[in-house]
């Protein structure tokens, strides 16, 4: 248990500190558990606090969330900006990187979904302004990297591929992961286990269908 030393905190940095352990519990319970699942009075248990220790931090469960939704977007255009450069121009190629960096990030496909359905809708204009600021920055740097990588695309195909891909994920992220009453449901009744789609495989063919289209258009 760590209340003391975390009501306690003053100083710039363990201030800092106190909000990055909270961000780190909000991660593992969301990646372990789904992002629907885990209250705020969840994250509090999980770094040792009341949860009216962790409105000190946050205004909101939502604010924390979409917090790690911008880092999300920040670790996915590091890992394009790693890949990309090595990747054959070609639009098959490309869609493999694409999915395979958003296949390493499940917690990012889940929070695509809740983005824009709840946790921009439960937090200040201050937090939602900070989060689209550095939003829009990642994508335009994510368009740029993918008009790089496929001649003819440029940085507007791009853009347009960065919106059909998040779309994409987010939608067969939750489709291929059922909560467990639906996986339930689709044990029992296997003909309708084909709405579980494998992701990464559907992933990988819409994006390639996307690219080439933006390519010869």
């Amino acid at each position: 248990m760590v209340t003391s030393e975390f009501q306690r905190a003053r100083r710039p940095e363990h201030k800092e500190q106190r909000r990055e352990a909270i961000l780190a519990a909000a991660r593992r319970l969301a990646t372990r558990d789904g992002v629907r699942v885990v209250s705020l009075g969840d994250i509090a248990a999980e770094v040792g606090v009341h949860k009216s220790a962790l409105l000190r931090y946050f205004e909101t469960r939502e604010e924390i969330y979409l917090r790690l939704t911008a880092e999300c977007w920040a670790e996915w255009a590091g890992a394009l900006r790693a890949e990309l450069p090595a990747a054959e121009s070609a639009p098959a190629a490309v869609a493999a990187v694409i999915t395979r960096t958003l296949v390493e990030r499940p917690l990012f496909c889940d929070l695509l979904t809740h983005a824009p359905l709840s946790l921009e809708r439960h937090v200040s204009m201050e937090s939602v302004r900070a989060y689209k600021v550095g939003a829009i920055e990642r994508v335009n740097e994510i368009s740029g990297l993918l008009g790089d990588a496929l001649p003819g695309l440029g940085v507007d195909g791009g853009r347009k591929a960065v919106t059909a891909v998040t779309a994409f994920a987010a939608t067969l992220w939750q489709v291929s992961h059922p909560p467990e009453t639906l996986a339930a449901f689709y044990a029992e009744e296997p003909e309708f286990g084909h709405s579980v789609l494998d992701f990464a495989a559907r992933l990988e063919e819409l994006t390639a269908a996307v690219l080439a289209g933006l390519v010869q258009g």
